[in-house]
């Protein structure tokens, strides 16, 4: 098994730069996961038989970057507070072929999973909550780069909600790309998270690039 990219890691805390096309943790088709990966990497590392990790969020299968383990259990309730109370700063990046009519701005939509869809629906709707983002598109030659802020973690929330301006992220079929992109992947990357730590309290940033731009780039444009 491949060993995980690791971004940062101390005595508590172990980041990781997710590939896309691999799973966070275990599913029933028992594909290739990043727990396990990070288990195993642990198992070497320390020579614990069964080293405790646990990750605090999860990306999408087809969404790359920034994943953050904990390796203390008595810090997990600090950390899954700070999730919980929306401390976390998240961002990504994504690049579509639209551009919306606006440069920046804020989308705020009612939000409930439908099967395997996230989809946008009016309030009051039964189980629908509230979610939130904000961004800023710039050109990248023929496609538009985008900069996001996550204020709420919904599922598929951006895929969904930049596809409900008629910009679905590039590879995203499930969302109405017909774009090609790669293989098992999106043009979406979690690129930054910013925390406190469980036991300095000290800000935590942690960043991983902006792979979808390098491919783009590379390849596409």
């Amino acid at each position: 098994m491949s060993q995980p990219l690791i971004i940062f890691e101390d005595d508590t805390l172990l980041v990781c730069n997710k590939p896309a096309g691999l799973m966070v943790e275990p599913d029933r088709n028992n594909f290739p996961n990043l727990l396990q990966q990070v288990k195993t990497y642990l198992k070497e590392s320390t020579g614990e038989k069964l080293p405790y990790a646990q990750h605090l969020h999860r990306l999408d299968r087809p969404v790359s970057g920034v994943v953050l383990f904990i390796k203390k259990r008595e810090c997990l309730k600090n950390l899954s507070e700070q999730f919980a109370q929306r401390t976390v700063s998240k961002y990504y990046c994504a690049v579509t072929l639209n551009a919306p009519q606006a440069k920046t701005g804020v989308l705020e939509h009612w939000h409930r999973k439908e099967k395997k869809k996230g989809v946008l629906v009016s309030e009051g709707t039964d189980h629908a909550e509230k979610v939130k983002l904000e961004y800023s598109v710039k050109p990248h030659g023929k496609y538009t780069q985008w900069e996001i802020q996550l204020h709420t973690g919904k599922f598929h929330q951006i895929r969904v909600q930049l596809a409900s301006l008629g910009c679905p992220i590039l590879g995203d079929e499930l969302y109405g790309s017909t774009e090609v992109y790669k293989p098992n992947a999106i043009a979406l990357h979690g690129a930054k998270l910013i925390i406190r730590h469980p036991v300095s309290t000290k800000e935590m940033v942690f960043e991983a690039g902006n792979e979808v731009l390098h491919h783009i780039s590379e390849d596409l444009l």
